[in-house]
């Protein structure tokens, strides 16, 4: 059990990470695309529009920009495969219907245990209703009864 909640830990970080990583990579292209002006790439397709001066870096600021997104992402990409080869390898089918099949009988007793709990509620509760009632109907407790 607690391997389990051990590897359940590990995919949570991974969960995170990706996510973490997915941000980091959401936010590097917003970046790249609203911090640089518009770039003719071809000589048949004219650049019609140009950004404000103001919120564009400059290029030496933007290779360095660029430069820093491209390790931040690197290193969270080698954090993501670190968890990913740190997880337990996968259970054999053997073993895992072998434990499926535990949890089975394991639940049928539950069941069982349930059932029977049941039984055992109704058949007080019938009991208690019986004696409630004999009492109530009871002439000499009936007369003795204030009110």
């Amino acid at each position: 059990m607690l391997q389990e909640l051990s590897s359940m830990d590990r995919i949570t970080q991974l969960q995170d990470e990706i996510q973490n990583f997915l941000t980091i990579m959401s936010n590097s292209l917003a970046y790249l695309t609203s911090r640089t002006n518009f770039l003719q790439v071809s000589e048949d397709i004219p650049v019609t529009k140009q950004r404000n001066p103001e919120k564009v870096d400059p290029p030496d600021v933007f290779e360095a920009n660029k430069k820093e997104l491209v390790a931040d992402l690197m290193v969270k990409a080698k954090q993501v495969e670190y968890l990913i080869q740190s997880l337990p390898s996968p259970e054999p089918e053997e073993q895992q219907a072998a434990r499926l099949e535990l949890l089975e009988e394991e639940m049928q007793r539950a069941n069982e245990e349930y059932t029977v709990a049941v039984a055992r509620a109704k058949a007080l509760h019938s009991q208690i209703s019986q004696v409630l009632e004999r009492v109530l109907n009871d002439n000499e407790f009936a007369t003795e009864a204030p009110g």
